[in-house]
């Protein structure tokens, strides 16, 4: 099988699962506690905060641990709105975001609050003008991912927090896609990731509050991880997210350029082998690693299981809410093509051989499905 969704969940790094085993043995006790086994514990969960803080570049003491991705981006969220609510009760958000960002805006509607939804040009994209047009006296906070989960286009992040600083607003920047393959740059002033995506354990998360910005944690405090992330921390699996982001951040710039080429081919080659098929997303502002295409006349989830048996593990319909493969809201925001999608992410290390592989057999089978 050639594994072809790395932007839903990446492969565990080498590094990351060595370290992984080890702190299975050395970080199993309550960092909390002054005996030798918690102090180890909490030697453990102080470096691999540091490193991911390195990789941020925030101060660690800026970044929590969380169970997950999702659960950053709820806590960034509802915190943020809660410390500023003496401001207002007005949220923007881009029309492209990540089904976490999105349910979060539908329940801070529902709880009486306003949220603004940006729209975004063909290559999912939003303008920074527009973006700034958005913001009101009111607005409590403003969020944009830093590329797109399902397209790979990067947002202009660094004129957006420009111009939200400017009205002095606080930003969150959900980077789960792009992390590992560098820091997010501009004058952002919330950030949230998810391990899985950049070939960390599942299940840990990071939120950085920057200081400065009002935030007030949601729900039952915790004295664990400055009161944002309730409950005990999951130290093996943080050390080994920390790790791998290291690992892979080490060797971002050299595979950055090999997979740009491999999905630069398919991004040209499958127009030509295959009729009636929009290629989406950014040709240059894009993640390294995804490219996304529609084809016409074809069910989504019958074309994903057809490659599924030719050897090939790919993503299609909307490929952050649930198993069932409802059209696409970022290729509908988009106003391209959305039924008959296909997302190739690719991992690091994949193979030439593999994509040429996958170009030998994808337009057999989306015939296939056709006749």
């Amino acid at each position: 099988m050639a594994y072809f969704d790395a932007a839903s969940a990446a492969p565990l790094h080498p590094v990351g699962r060595q370290a992984l085993l080890a702190a299975l043995d050395e970080g199993w006790a309550d960092p909390a506690r002054l005996y030798r086994e918690g102090r180890r514990a909490r030697l453990l969960l102080d470096a691999a905060r540091e490193a991911a803080a390195e990789a941020v570049e925030c101060r660690p003491d800026e970044l929590v641990f969380t169970p997950s991705g999702t659960r950053a981006v709820h806590a960034g969220i509802e915190g943020a709105l809660a410390g500023r609510r003496r401001v207002g009760r007005h949220l923007i958000v881009s029309a492209v975001e990540h089904s976490s960002v999105l349910h979060t805006a539908e329940v801070h509607e529902a709880l009486g609050g306003s949220v603004t939804e940006v729209g975004v040009d063909r290559t999912g994209a939003v303008a920074p003008d527009a973006f700034a047009g958005s913001l009101r006296p009111d607005t409590a906070l403003a969020c944009l991912q830093s590329a797109n989960h399902e397209v790979g286009t990067v947002q202009p992040v660094a004129e957006v927090a420009e111009a939200c600083r400017a009205a002095g607003v606080p930003l969150l920047v959900d980077a789960a896609q792009s992390l590992g393959w560098g820091p997010v740059a501009g004058d952002w002033s919330l950030l949230t990731a998810s391990a899985h995506k950049w070939g960390g354990p599942s299940g840990v998360g990071l939120l950085v509050v920057r200081k400065g910005v009002r935030f007030a944690a949601r729900g039952p405090l915790d004295e664990r991880e400055s009161g944002r992330a309730a409950g005990f921390e999951n130290i093996p699996a943080v050390v080994a997210a920390a790790a791998s982001l290291r690992a892979v951040r080490a060797e971002a710039a050299e595979e950055a350029v090999r997979l740009r080429e491999l999905t630069e081919r398919i991004r040209t080659r499958v127009p030509v082998l295959v009729p009636d098929v929009e290629v989406t997303g950014d040709p240059e502002r894009r993640l390294p690693g995804i490219v996304t295409f529609s084809c016409l006349y074809v069910d989504g989830e019958t074309v994903l299981h057809e490659l599924d048996g030719a050897g090939f593990s790919v993503s299609s319909g909307s490929s952050c809410t649930s198993s069932t493969l409802t059209p696409s809201h970022v290729l509908r925001a988009m106003g391209v093509l959305s039924e008959g999608n296909v997302r190739v992410s690719l991992p690091p290390g994949t193979p030439a051989e593999d994509v040429e592989r996958f170009l030998a057999v994808l337009p057999g089978v989306v015939a296939g499905v056709r006749e």
